[in-house]
């Protein structure tokens, strides 16, 4: 074989979007007014800082303008830069927006590190191509991405659900692999605990207030049994799957907390320390990809970093919203018998629907009645977990997803029916801890937010997309509802929940079905409906989220 001729060095853009010109496989003609502003803002200010937080909203291109970014950092220095998303279906969907949308060659990697392409590999480490992978490829105790000189990670909001498993140790009741370890952590725990809540600990649930419970071992009281459950975790975790958390946070034990629950033992730190994880904190720069950022330091405790330059939702998106979403609250006008019922109808007279639920429990009675009433084919998070294609290619199908508000997208035909059942409040321990035990919903105020906001955007994607959304639940319909809450919900959204709290009064089950039908027709009974929205929103305004919470709790 002759040797190859080495490339010679060219210039590098001036800036992503003149980057993005130069792409001759790109399947859209150029960047749009506000990508190219906020990309400008960024080659302007925030080349150097550290940690940088690009606000996008769902919709107006933020994929793009992260890969453009990165891209761009790449070719200017020679930096070696990993993009990073939550699930692996999200992975090879970014990469195929890359590669067929954007004309753009990065290279996909998912799955363990022993199976990645060794070409593949090297061209990442020459700096040949930019990285796309999961969070838990570069969080985990041995990453392969443990060089990178630039970080960005998509849909930041939700990324503690992917970093902090690292630093959480995890002892699950009902796992066979761990039922040693968990009772000879119970023996040790039961001294501290009343006979109430150490019946609770060991699984004998009778209630529903056993079944909810979550404690917190007192500071005080875990330094004196640190060392004891020090012991106990060395004997026990090298026969199982816990054996690689607990080697992150052994030797820091003492900075540790300990929560308890009818199902679970869980030892983490308040904050996950991402500083010490030099793959996360040796990057020159680290940067955050989100549809939403609060003012609130909540995307901080999440990252483990002091501070993060924050780069806001460019102008004109404060009031236009993506696509157009029809709220449906049964709750307010039919008995709990007529929503399942209802839920059941819609089902009948949709195609695909998808349906979120903030507990496993649910997520089985939920697949149960669709099973046992409408027989259709029913999916699962693992189910699409690597690809949609089974569920969007059946005529007639529903997903039940539980405690997942991100990752999952539906957009355009897809899927245009939505349920979503219960407030999507604490997704771990530590979290139920702080909200139900401490009282301290206030600090976690933007995380439910964003999970709310996050579940009600499955199925709109894009400025053309529509979906009518089904909520139910006492908590999260009185959320929603709400109008002092409302008013820091952005405009769109207001107007959209508004109009839905309207034609959800007073009104029958076959009411209800006929509004859907209309509205999936979009035809032009539904036009003057979205034009009253319309109206509605040109007259709301957005407040902010950390004030209107304080005088909502405080009811002042």
């Amino acid at each position: 074989m002759a040797f190859r001729r080495l490339s010679p060095p060219t210039a590098p853009p001036d800036s992503p979007e003149d980057l993005f010109r130069l792409l001759s496989r790109r399947k859209i003609p150029d960047v749009m007014p506000h990508q190219k502003d906020i990309m400008s803002i960024y080659a302007s200010k925030s080349m150097d800082a550290p940690d940088v937080a690009l606000q996008l909203p769902t919709g107006s291109g933020k994929t793009l303008v992260g890969l453009l970014i990165g891209e761009w950092r790449r070719r200017k220095y020679q930096e070696r830069i990993v993009y990073l998303c939550p699930t692996r279906q999200l992975v090879n969907q970014v990469v195929e927006q890359a590669r067929g949308k954007y004309g753009l060659t990065v290279l996909g990697f998912t799955g363990s590190a022993q199976g990645y392409d060794q070409r593949a590999k090297a061209h990442y480490r020459n700096a040949d191509s930019m990285a796309i992978t999961t969070y838990s490829s570069l969080f985990n105790t041995n990453p392969f991405f443990d060089d990178a000189d630039g970080l960005i990670l998509d849909d930041a909001h939700v990324a503690e659900n992917y970093i902090s498993p690292l630093w959480s140790l995890q002892v699950e009741r009902n796992k066979p692999e761990h039922t040693t370890l968990h009772i000879a952590l119970q023996n040790l725990i039961r001294r501290l605990l009343q006979a109430t809540d150490f019946a609770r600990l060991s699984g004998q649930v009778n209630s529903l207030a056993d079944l909810t419970w979550v404690e917190k071992i007192s500071t005080p009281d875990f330094m004196q049994i640190a060392e004891n459950m020090t012991a106990i975790l060395d004997q026990h975790v090298q026969q199982n799957d816990l054996k690689y958390t607990w080697s992150m946070i052994r030797d820091h034990i003492y900075a540790c907390h300990v929560y308890l629950s009818s199902q679970d033992i869980l030892i983490r730190p308040l904050i996950s320390p991402t500083w010490e994880h030099r793959p996360f904190a040796n990057p020159r720069q680290r940067i955050y990809m989100s549809a939403t950022l609060g003012t609130g330091g909540d995307l901080e405790r999440q990252m483990g970093r002091k501070s993060i330059q924050r780069l806001f939702i460019p102008e004109g998106w404060d009031r236009q919203g993506v696509g157009r979403r029809f709220f449906i609250f049964p709750d307010m006008s039919l008995r709990s018998e007529e929503t399942i019922e209802l839920r059941r109808e819609l089902m009948r007279h949709g195609e695909r629907s998808l349906v979120l639920v903030p507990t496993e429990q649910m997520c089985e009675e939920i697949a149960k009645d669709i099973e046992d009433n409408l027989r259709f084919p029913i999916f699962k998070a693992k189910d699409i977990e690597t690809s949609k294609e089974p569920f969007i290619s059946a005529p007639q199908a529903v997903t039940v997803v539980a405690n997942r508000y991100d990752g999952i997208d539906f957009p355009g035909q897809e899927c245009r029916l939505l349920f979503i059942d219960g407030l999507p409040k604490a997704t771990n321990l530590q979290e139920r801890f702080i909200m139900t035990r401490m009282g301290a919903s206030l600090l976690l105020s933007e995380r439910i937010q964003t999970r709310i906001f996050q579940a009600i955007g499955r199925c709109t994607r894009s400025l053309e997309d529509y979906s009518a959304i089904v909520v139910s639940g006492e908590e999260l319909t009185g959320y929603l509802v709400d109008n002092r809450r409302r008013k820091h919900f952005h405009p769109e959204l207001q107007a959209e929940i508004a109009f839905g709290v309207q034609q959800s009064q007073d009104v029958t089950l076959n009411n209800l079905v006929e509004n859907f039908q209309i509205f999936i027709a979009n035809g032009e009974d539904w036009e003057e409906a979205n034009q009253q929205i319309l109206v509605t929103r040109n007259d709301a305004t957005q407040e902010s989220l950390a004030l209107q919470e304080f005088v909502w709790v405080s009811g002042l």
